[in-house]
């Protein structure tokens, strides 16, 4: 574990951390006027390894090799010129800082950080930090890696848990939640949706069946993994039976059949490392999933009330009401699906650089 110091006079900044990877969806606008959560996990940081904030380039003032070098093979709107290497961290997990007033940025509801630092340490006044919080963003603190340091805690470390421990513990994503409004929405203060997490996750995964279909039809498990994947894979591939097949594969779950293409599996949620699969599907592309995400797809839990005699346990879903579903067929975001698509090498195929270039402009189904 970790505390973050300030790099002008050493205060403590932040409470003890431990480091986890990057949310998938940590760059995600999501709808209008809504209220995200805390990003990040109190007692965790994570490292973002592209720059972000001011200054920006827009596209066409950088060399596509400079582009490349940073990991980028396609258009994007702008690049960030910003230091890479943020410390992501919850903000209930910050000390020692103060807000900046005139750094509150074009933001509509609260703070976005697009005016760059916005906290500074209280003890010096150095600009160490972003606060984000503004609506239809995910609320984190994000500490500039040139203002601060990182001192271990003595006696705190611990190995990351294994693949086992991880499944044992079962926390799974829930494909469904309410997203809390600041105006309100049909006389609500909220209202019930697909889960912003699970709309990155397909999303960044979406990128990586494409790449991995080399442009062939390709057919996912029935059931909520179509649900999410296929009306999205079906618009963006050519028509025709399915050539190329995914299965879910990951710890604790058959090896994969002999003939499997590609494999969607999940990533550890400390490590970012992504499970591997032995035997025939060794050589399957690897599509990643959030811990998370793959737990309910490979184990969902039910969609209707349990009959129960005698009193009724925790976990039996009741039926009174009836527990509430999103109004609309799922949609993949996005933004998360350009964003990965880009920094894909395979989207300089022709065929998926047309993809990704028309983005801006058709409405594919199964994409918000």
């Amino acid at each position: 574990m970790f505390v973050f110091v300030c790099a002008r006079c050493e205060a403590r900044l932040t409470a003890p951390l431990s480091r986890v990877s990057l949310p998938l969806h940590a760059r995600q606008c999501y709808g209008n006027g809504a209220q995200l959560p805390v990003l990040m996990e109190s007692g965790t940081f994570a490292v973002d390894p592209e720059p972000w904030g001011r200054p920006w380039r827009m596209w066409d003032e950088i060399d596509p090799r400079e582009a490349e070098a940073r990991g980028v093979y396609a258009p994007v709107h702008a690049l960030s010129d910003g230091v890479p290497g943020a410390i992501v961290v919850a903000p209930g997990d910050v000390r020692g800082t103060r807000l900046m007033p005139d750094r509150r940025g074009g933001a509509c509801c609260g703070l976005d950080g697009a005016d760059g630092p916005n906290m500074a340490c209280q003890a010096c006044d150095l600009p160490v930090a972003a606060r984000i919080d503004d609506c239809s963003l995910w609320q984190a603190v994000r500490l500039s890696p040139d203002a601060v340091h990182r001192v271990p805690v003595a006696g705190a470390q611990a190995a990351p848990l294994s693949w086992a421990e991880l499944v044992a513990e079962g926390e799974s994503t829930p494909p469904s939640e309410p997203i809390a409004t600041w105006g309100g929405r049909r006389g609500t203060s909220h209202y019930w949706s697909w889960s912003p997490r699970w709309e990155a996750a397909v999303g960044h995964a979406l990128a990586h069946l494409l790449a991995a279909s080399e442009g062939q039809p390709v057919r996912v498990p029935a059931g909520l993994t179509a649900d999410v994947f296929q009306r999205a894979l079906d618009a963006l591939l050519p028509a025709g039976p399915g050539k190329r097949r995914a299965v879910l594969a990951g710890p604790g779950r058959p090896a994969p059949e002999a003939g499997a293409d590609i494999v969607l599996v999940p990533v550890h949620p400390q490590t970012g490392r992504t499970w591997s699969p032995a035997g025939p599907a060794a050589s399957a592309y690897r599509v990643p999933l959030p811990l998370g995400v793959w737990l309910w797809l490979v184990s969902p839990r039910p969609g209707l009330p349990v009959p129960a005699s005698g009193g009724v346990s925790p976990d039996v879903l009741r039926d009174d009401p009836l527990p509430p579903r999103p109004d609309r067929l799922f949609r993949a975001d996005r933004g998360t699906f350009r964003h990965t698509l880009a920094r894909l090498p395979a989207v300089r195929s022709p065929w998926l650089r047309t993809i990704h270039d028309n983005l801006a402009h058709n409405g594919y189904p199964g994409l918000s």
